[in-house]
């Protein structure tokens, strides 16, 4: 697109953090003059150098074709194009994308006190390099980093410990299991507790029933004749949910619904709290006849290869209890075949490491959660063996 030849145009090319000047910007400069002190969109560059090596030579001005590290541009991120005009003209220039990561670990600080210090230090390294992420998973509370593989993550953990002084231990990310349930059960819990004074009184009958897979979870009530009055069954809600955060496997339960349906109260000693644990104990004595099932996340996956390694993909992938969908030629690849499928999660950990070994180095794959599915009876005796409620 045309762009005002009377602008300065660059891209960032990479971005470093240096133990002395702090965050430097590797940018192309494409277009116009690149002045120290000029405004990129709305950040003003706080220095221009010339890398040699290690060393940076610092200058005030830079032409179109150089290279140049800017100093100080916050907020400015590794492909971003950079206008003098405060980033307000449109400028489109080719990107390299990030590879989507696929190799994951769980990390944690060696020292217990260096926890503060970690998001903050992610946060440089992954500026520096987009093809790592992270996140702090919401199911397992581990901190996982992402890579391409398992050297890219070796070297992205010695830069955390040199660069950073954070030294991590490393395992495997645990899979966020779930459970739920195959059968229909009907359940009774009072709670009574006296302790001088107002005692504590609920009393509730739950019907328990499984969901169609992916539909959650669902509170109802059928009280009649208000046996558990409007402001109790709050309560009674609030007491379910907490239970199906750690159900009898030991997981988080999924695809349920509740009906209350029947209950008593009393009129001084009952309370909001009071049938919130009646609603617990009832879960806690339904919940197990409702014959309770472990569900793991199943990813959909596509994986390229050149077509003379496609056979070895495809047991690849079966011989790791994944679903083959389909294989066709891959667009705009000569010679190369994409197969698709589902792999449970618990299988994907060294699966781009097998990859690459069956297919010289060159294959690759993506993938993203699709669903969740039932583990099998005996490898589900061993994950509760290992990590469930035993």
């Amino acid at each position: 697109n045309k762009v005002d030849s009377s602008l300065t145009v660059a891209q960032v090319l990479k971005t470093y953090y240096t133990p002395q000047g702090g965050k430097l910007s590797l940018a192309r400069v494409w277009q116009g003059t690149l002045t120290d002190g000029m405004s990129l969109n709305g950040v003003r560059a706080g220095g221009l150098y010339h890398m040699l090596g290690q060393q940076h030579q610092s200058t005030h001005e830079v032409s179109a074709g150089d290279i140049v590290a800017i100093g100080r541009l916050e907020g400015i991120k590794t492909s971003d194009i950079l206008v003098s005009n405060g980033g307000k003209s449109k400028v489109e220039l080719p990107k390299a994308e990030a590879l989507a990561p696929v190799y994951a670990l769980a990390i944690a600080p060696e020292k217990r006190k260096d926890e503060v210090k970690l998001s903050g230090a992610l946060t440089k390294l992954l500026e520096e390099d987009p093809s790592l992420a992270w996140e702090q998973h919401g199911d397992t509370n581990e901190i996982i980093l992402w890579g391409q593989g398992d050297i890219h993550l070796k070297v992205a953990l010695d830069r955390l410990k040199r660069k950073y002084n954070l030294p991590m231990t490393t395992h495997l990310p645990q899979v966020a299991y779930k459970e739920t349930i195959r059968k229909t059960a009907t359940s009774h819990g009072r709670y009574k507790h006296q302790s001088g004074g107002h005692g504590q009184f609920g009393d509730v009958y739950l019907d328990i029933k499984p969901l169609d897979r992916g539909e959650g979870f669902d509170f109802s009530e059928t009280i009649v004749g208000g046996v558990v009055p409007r402001q109790y069954i709050p309560g009674v809600e609030t007491g379910v949910r907490e239970y199906l955060t750690h159900g009898p496997l030991g997981f988080p339960v999924v695809d349920v619904a509740v009906t209350l349906t029947n209950g008593s109260y009393h009129s001084v000693d009952s309370s909001e709290q009071a049938f919130k644990q009646a609603a617990r104990l009832a879960m806690t004595d339904g919940m197990p006849k409702c014959q309770p099932v472990l569900l793991e996340p199943v990813m959909v996956i596509e994986v390229c290869a050149p077509t003379e390694f496609t056979s070895k993909v495809l047991q690849l992938v079966t011989g790791r209890r994944g679903q083959i969908l389909g294989y066709e030629a891959l667009a705009d690849w000569s010679g190369w075949d994409c197969v698709s499928g589902y792999l449970p999660q618990a299988e994907m950990h060294d699966f781009i490491v097998e990859l690459r070994s069956l297919t010289l180095g060159i294959g690759f794959f993506n993938w993203k959660y699709d669903h969740l599915q039932e583990v099998p009876g005996k490898l589900a005796k061993t994950v509760l063996a290992t990590v469930g409620n035993g």
